[in-house]
């Protein structure tokens, strides 16, 4: 599960970098070569060395959601600990393994509601939501790159500037959802805009956990 992760990601960072859609990228062809470096250690070096010398105990996500949620009143506990326990890789790993499932859990969420917006914007019955919708769609294009961005970045160890970055997926999530409120709108997407703000700060807590160096966790 975890080389699918990273196959997956691999796939859109390389669809990321050719179409150059975004104004800015962020990540250069160096990020990109270690990225596959990491790649080809995790595919090629025995599950028993990887268990040995990177894995942490079964507690990690409930100690790293529970340090998280005493740092913000805007985190959700339980949410971490049920998203982060969805893939079962995350069970055993260790704060890197655990940021890179947050924000490939953030990547699935926001490619999915992409579709969702694509479908909404079909039905007539919305047409009055319609301006925002397109709004939310434009501002979750541009989440989805900037999330394959972020984890390059994160992958080379750049935490601040993925942690950077990841913020502004977070913010895109509220602008799409006061869009709403602004035009005394009903959302549609409250709850896609929710979970990808979660993950999206699950992810962020962790990199500032990686790049503060005081996190200790014990077995």
């Amino acid at each position: 599960m975890y080389i699918k992760i990273l196959l997956q990601v691999a796939v859109r960072s390389i669809t990321n970098y050719n179409t150059k859609k975004k104004k800015m990228q962020h990540v250069s062809f160096s990020s990109f070569c270690c990225f596959f470096l990491v790649f080809i250690f995790f595919l090629f070096t025995p599950k028993d060395e990887i268990s040995a010398t990177t894995m942490l105990s079964v507690d990690v996500i409930n100690k790293t959601c529970q340090t998280c949620s005493d740092k913000s009143s805007v985190f959700n506990y339980s949410f971490c600990l049920a998203s982060l326990q969805e893939i079962p890789v995350s069970r055993t790993t260790n704060l890197q393994g655990l940021a890179i499932v947050a924000m490939e859990l953030a990547l699935q969420n926001a490619t999915n509601t992409l579709s969702i917006i694509k479908e909404l914007l079909n039905n007539e019955s919305l047409i009055p939501s319609s301006a925002c919708l397109r709004d939310c769609s434009l501002l979750y294009s541009d989440g989805v790159e900037t999330l394959v961005d972020t984890i390059g970045a994160f992958l080379t160890g750049q935490y601040g500037n993925a942690g950077a970055w990841m913020s502004v997926v977070m913010e895109g999530t509220t602008t799409c959802e006061e869009g709403f409120q602004d035009m005394e709108e009903v959302s549609p997407l409250t709850k896609q805009n929710y979970s990808l703000f979660q993950l999206c700060d699950a992810a962020f807590c962790i990199m500032n956990l990686l790049a503060s160096d005081v996190y200790l966790l014990k077995s």
